[in-house]
Parts: C-alpha cells; structure tokens; sequence
C-alpha cells in the first residue's frame, strides 16, 4: 500500500505542461496607437485591442489533491492557446493572440476566491475554474463582474448558472446510466447489490443523488454509502464497510487521489467487486504499471460522455497531429478535455469578435447562440441555447485496456432510463 500511495504522488508531482509565463496586463482601453485607426469592435475588460489579445484566465489545481488531473488539464489550455498564437488555425480571426493569466488554488475554495480576485479585472472570461467546490463560491461574483466562468466540472450546480456553462453530461447522469449498466451487466436488478463511495460536496452529491435515483427506478437496494474527504490518505476502513455490505456493483464518485488507493487497498483485502468511476475518478497515469499495478484495474468500469484519447471522432486526426508537435505536453485524457473545452470557448470568441461585440457581455451572448461539436471532438453536438444548460444527455460505459493504455465500449452512448421515468413523471403531474 505505501508503494501504492507513493507512486500515486510520484505521478501526479511529476506531470509535466508546456511552460508557463505570466502575461503582461492589458492595455487600458484608449491606449490604441495615434497612428492606427480605432477600431469599431466593443470592448471592456480583458482585451487589448492595439494587439488584438485576449486574456484569459485559469484557476486550477496543480499543487493539491486535484493536481493529477489539474496538471493535464492546464496542459490542454496552454496547448490550445499555441496553436491560437501559432497562426493559420482558422480559430480565430488572423492576427488575433490569447494570453492566459493563471492561478493555482491547490483545491482550496478560499484560494479560488482570493485568486479570482486577484485577477477578475485583467481577464474577458474564465477558460478554466477547477474543480466544484472552487466554483461554486465565486458565482455571485462572476454575476456581479459578468464574467463567464467555464468550469472544470460536470456538476449539476453548473448547469443552473448562466455564467458557469459546462460542457458534457452531468454527474447525476453518469450515476444513472452507471446503475443501467449495472442491472444490464447483472443480468438483473435482483442481482445487483449496490453501494456508492462519494465526496463530501457538490460533486458527491450529484453522484449519490443519481445513484439513489436510479437505483429506485430500477429497484435496485443501496447496501453502502461511504463519504471521503479531498486529500484523504486512508481507506481501509470504507473498504473494509463495502466488503461487509457485500456490495457487488461500487460508484466511485471521487478524485484519482482517493479511487487509485481505493481500488489498491481492495486489492489487498481481496475485495473485488465491479467498480465504476466517475469521469474524474480516472487518470491516464493509471495506465502506467509502475503507479498501480494493471491487476488493480481487472473490475474497473468507467462512466462518461467525454471523448477519450485515440477515440473515434471526427476531429481526433487533427488533435493528435497537434500534440505530435508539442511532445512536452502530458499525453493525457484531461490534456484532451480541456483542449475541446478550449475550442468551444475560443468558438464563441471568434463569434463575438465577428459580432464587433468583444465585452463581457458580447462574449455571454455569442456563446448562448452557440451550438457546436468542437471541430468534431464532442460526442454530441453542445448546445448552450437551453437554461439551465443541458449540453449532453448520453453516456456510455468504457473498460480499460491496460496494456494498450486505451478503452473498450462496453455500453455506448444513451440517455438514462430513469431520466426519460422523470420527464414523463414530470409531463404527467404537469396535467
């Protein structure tokens, strides 16, 4: 187990990005050359309009227990923002630069609040707010500054505020398909014992209000629900809970940091039901034998409706022709999530630059008018037209193919079953 925990931290300390340089401020507006003629796009804050440079801000982590995921995810803005200012990408107008302005919170709410402070009057919008519990205190203040505030984070909470758009099906409904696929693998709702190891926050929340939802529609029993901490170091003992319950089918609704050591310790107690993780319960390091050995891995199941590296999609070709020129950057799942993330942003950013509309404002509108699939990268089409935002509904089940370092589909792409129960529900009781 110490070798387990060790190689954990070794991976996600040593994770590497393209190298960081702290922008320079913007220009105030009016401070345009007397020798070129004002330009008749609107801007506020965050634009430097004489260079034609966006600022854009990240407040990530990638010092606390987030980082094995915060890491990559920095990497894919950074590897987005070359490609912007490389030239002749057609993702912006020509001649039209990004500059991130970057903050590391370590996965603390108060960090988060103090970091966006620090830099809310530099920036147009938020390319990156890591994590539910470090977005969730600055909504108040994005309405307030009218900034747009793109989260990593699939909570359901997002989806409720105009200003904290997310990209990708919720984790409620990740749970909810995640028992579907339970039942169906189990041959039967009479043979599947359920339990769900959750964090203590909105992320959490979203996962056993899904599971629980689920699980009744299809009358499916909960045996256990296990609560673990951010950075929390020890899990024999809710091993040990799962075990005694005889839970059969396990959620993992937690970080890497907390699901590698679970699924270790498991291991060791030789407790092996079939696991299913969350979207970011899962890091592409754990493909590497020498963090957890590829045995650990033998019942884990892994429930998204992202896009995976290598996956079938339109855009794929392109994204890694990209990374094969950029070797430093982590060849990485959350490197390609936040990458798309990155295009669906800079999307509505072409938009309001062709609008003449470069302010805060202009940039929310050409978003809501948005509905794009990422340069073919998305599983599904986004669309941010709806509110509360309802970006993607379906999700599929994958299993990991250890030593390939990729994925087997082992349920595609659907909407949950007790979703479609609740909107009938719904347009019943409407009567």
């Amino acid at each position: 187990m110490r070798r387990l925990v060790l190689g954990l931290m070794a991976a996600a300390l040593g994770l590497t990005a393209c190298k960081k340089e702290e922008p320079a401020t913007p220009k105030p507006e009016g401070s345009q050359s007397q020798s070129q003629p004002v330009s008749d796009i609107k801007t506020d804050k965050g634009v430097d309009l004489e260079h034609k440079v966006v600022y854009i801000g990240t407040l990530n982590d990638e010092s606390g227990p987030g980082a094995a995921i915060g890491k990559p995810f920095a990497a894919g803005k950074r590897l987005l923002v070359s490609q912007v200012n490389a030239g002749n990408s057609g993702l912006l107008p020509e001649g039209w630069k990004l500059e991130l302005v970057e903050k590391d919170h370590a996965y603390n709410p108060q960090n988060a609040v103090q970091a966006y402070s620090d830099i809310h009057d530099r920036i147009l919008f938020l390319g990156t707010s890591f994590g539910t519990p470090n977005t969730l205190p600055l909504r108040d203040k994005l309405a307030a500054d009218g900034v747009v505030c793109f989260p990593a984070s699939q909570s359901s909470e997002m989806a409720r505020n105009p200003y904290t758009p997310p990209i990708g099906a919720s984790y409620k409904l990740e749970a909810m398909r995640a028992m579907d696929w339970a039942v169906e693998h189990a041959g039967g709702a009479d043979k599947v014992k359920a339990a769900i190891v959750y964090q203590g926050d909105d992320f959490g929340k979203d996962g056993i209000d899904g599971w629980t939802e689920a699980a009744k529609h299809h009358g499916v029993t909960v045996v256990s629900q296990q609560t673990v901490a951010p950075g929390q170091k020890d899990f024999a003992a809710i091993v040990t809970a799962l075990k005694q319950s005889g839970a059969n089918y396990v959620l993992l609704t937690v970080l890497p940091s907390a699901s590698g050591p679970i699924l270790g310790t498991a291991a060791q107690l030789k407790y092996m039901p079939n696991w299913v993780g969350q979207t970011p319960a899962w890091v592409d390091r754990f493909f590497d034998p020498k963090v957890i050995p590829a045995a650990v891995f033998t019942n884990f199941y892994w429930a998204t409706g992202l896009t995976y590296w290598g996956d079938d999609v339109p855009g794929m070709k392109e994204f890694l022709a990209l990374h094969a020129r950029h070797p430093d950057v982590p060849k990485d799942f959350y490197t390609l999530s936040s990458y798309v993330q990155g295009l669906v942003q800079v999307e509505a950013l072409k938009k309001a630059i062709e609008a003449k509309d470069v302010t805060r404002a202009g940039y929310l509108k050409a978003l809501k008018g948005l509905n794009t699939t990422a340069r073919g990268m998305a599983a599904e089409p986004i669309d941010f037209s709806k509110f509360p935002y309802e970006t993607a509904v379906s999700v599929r089940v994958l299993k990991p193919v250890m030593d390939q370092g990729t994925w087997q589909v082992v349920s595609g792409y659907a909407k949950p079953k007790a979703l479609d129960a609740s909107s009938a529900k719904a347009a019943d009781d409407s009567k």
